[in-house]
């Protein structure tokens, strides 16, 4: 397979931009689906598609923050923590819910199906990005909450959500933050 250096060189510099400077406009229709296309290219053994896509956008962003923040004073949290989480969706210009959805399999285990489910995310992200859209992939607790993820989003029982993908347009390039040392968290194995 020949290499192709432009791809590397994204990879090699791509940065998720914060989801609070995110803006409208957001991707169209069609540029969803593209992206989603990318998504579901992701590693997937057995075939199984253990995750789906909520795309939100619009009156209902609107109406899970409404949702979200019910839910976190029901929950009690502070003032503070109540007014980010609601935050989240009402700022959101669009957002794509990836739902790790697991399949019965004897040959694929579930956690395989789950680590596939976060495979979907970063493709999602980074195909955004790749397209010229910010992005920036977030969960917290409104990511597993079994009330919320019923009520809200009407996950099943087994179902949770990997990770919102939120994309808009950037209004700030952040300045690039400290990488990994690589070198400290790798040993090599020869024999």
């Amino acid at each position: 397979m020949p290499a192709h250096p432009a791809a590397l060189e994204f990879l090699r510099t791509r940065r998720s931009r914060p989801a609070k400077t995110l803006s409208l406009p957001a991707p169209d229709r069609a540029a969803l689906v593209e992206i989603l296309q990318i998504g579901a290219r992701s590693p997937d053994h057995g075939m199984l598609e253990p995750w789906r896509f909520l795309v939100l956008q619009g009156d209902a962003l609107k109406r899970i923050s409404t949702q979200v923040e019910a839910r976190a004073l029901a929950m009690g949290k502070p003032a503070d923590q109540v007014e980010k989480a609601r935050n989240i969706f009402a700022n959101a210009p669009c957002s794509i819910a990836v739902v790790s959805s697991p399949k019965a399999s004897e040959k694929v285990p579930e956690t395989e199906q789950i680590l596939s489910a976060g495979a979907v995310c970063l493709s999602v992200l980074n195909g955004a990005l790749a397209a010229g859209w910010g992005a920036n992939w977030i969960t917290g607790w409104m990511a597993f909450d079994r009330p919320l993820l019923q009520d809200c989003f009407a996950l099943q029982p087994n179902e949770f959500i990997a990770g919102f993908i939120h994309i808009g347009t950037e209004t700030v390039v952040p300045a690039d933050r400290k990488r990994p040392d690589v070198n400290a968290l790798t040993d090599w194995i020869d024999a």
